[in-house]
């Protein structure tokens, strides 16, 4: 049997009252927990995972740091809140966590709260520096689906903005142009490019779909790092939109020229990505139900493009064991994933105060019935 690649999580939330109003304690939580970070604005904060390869052990990573933040966060009458964006505002105050940081400072003064988001980060290990780059391809070219799963920020400063991933569509990509990359040399090249004509002003200020990452980026690389992804707070959820995110990059390794769309698709590499850059627009807007140019050529709609890649990456889940994990993406796909089902229950005059306090509660719930599932508690 295959062996599996090695997962980890970056796993950004906020915190605030049981209401759904944000409250900031980034800096208290980092100081009193050594796994989670403060980000630049005190409101939300970030927590990341070690690296894993079973999925029953990644899902037991997931949730032990968030029972001790929110046990910690109980005692202070606080809890985790689910959504990536101020649902309830204020998005025009930035406040900052760490007032002596240059770095929190310069994020302020560029970006404002344009960042002040939460969301999901997915990292593969990869050894491979052609498999890294095939799979950057892949999975840039059809990211825009797995934003569509995970979609759960329509609201800001306490209404609807249009969109199904608002944080996908303020948050402020950079460079604004991001190429496929060709292979190692491109990159490197590219980012160094990036660097001396000041589009960057670090190799980590990369702020795009999917990146290359690795201990001395962009030299030495060893991982993929999918960012597209809104918040989930749905463990379940989380690992199948992965073990979906593997079994693609599985399959590419297995059959690399039908996969690799700078080598199949007949689109130029500008052309390629214009359209990522459009597809996750389209996403953005409308996420399951978005119409997208396929990657192939094709004008599919986003639900059955979806239903294409479980049908395609099924015969490998069977041989490693995992089907049973990508079940909740078909709940997704039957549905909603959790933006729709907010404008749905909005639309039929649920306020959205009321659709994060209840929200907030069915996640206490989740968690727990899952943290006593796995003996975690």
């Amino acid at each position: 049997m295959k062996e599996f690649l090695l997962k980890g999580f970056e796993v950004e939330l906020f915190t605030g009252l049981e209401t759904g109003q944000h409250v900031g304690v980034s800096a208290s939580v980092a100081n009193e927990f050594s796994d989670f970070v403060k980000e630049p604005d005190q409101r939300n904060l970030e927590y990341i995972t070690q690296p894993e390869k079973q999925y029953q052990k990644l899902k037991e990573l997931l949730l032990e740091p968030r029972k001790r933040l929110r046990d910690w966060l109980y005692q202070r009458n606080l809890t985790i809140l689910p959504g990536s964006t101020l649902s309830l505002g204020d998005s025009g105050e930035f406040q900052r966590s760490d007032l002596s940081n240059p770095y929190h400072e310069f994020i302020e003064l560029n970006y404002g709260t344009k960042v002040v988001t939460a969301s999901i980060h997915i990292n593969l290990g990869l050894e491979d520096l052609s498999l890294i780059f095939s799979s950057l391809s892949l999975v840039r070219c059809e990211a825009a689906l797995f934003l569509a799963l995970s979609a759960s920020s329509p609201f800001l400063d306490g209404a609807p903005t249009g969109f199904h991933s608002q944080r996908w569509i303020q948050f402020p990509k950079t460079p604004k142009k991001v190429p496929l990359f060709k292979n190692h040399s491109h990159y490197v090249n590219w980012i160094e490019t990036q660097l001396r004509e000041g589009h960057m002003c670090n190799e980590r200020h990369l702020w795009t779909a999917v990146r290359p990452n690795g201990k001395k980026r962009p030299y030495q690389l060893n991982r993929l790092e999918l960012r597209i992804c809104d918040l989930v707070t749905d463990c379940d959820l989380l690992l199948a939109i992965t073990a979906l995110l593997e079994l693609r990059v599985m399959s590419l390794r297995k059959n690399p020229t039908k996969l690799d769309p700078v080598n199949m698709s007949k689109l130029s590499h500008i052309e390629l990505a214009e359209l990522c850059d459009m597809n996750e627009v389209a996403v953005a807007k409308n996420s399951l139900d978005a119409l997208l140019h396929h990657w192939d050529g094709r004008v599919i709609s986003c639900r059955d493009w979806i239903s294409e890649l479980l049908e395609d990456v099924r015969p490998l889940a069977i041989e490693l064991d995992i089907l049973e994990v990508l079940a909740a993406i078909q709940e997704v796909l039957d549905n909603g994933n959790q933006s729709m089902k907010w404008l749905k229950a909005f639309h039929a005059g649920t306020s959205v105060p009321m659709l994060l306090s209840d929200s907030i509660k069915a996640m206490q719930i989740e968690e727990e019935v899952a943290l006593n599932k796995e003996g975690c508690l």
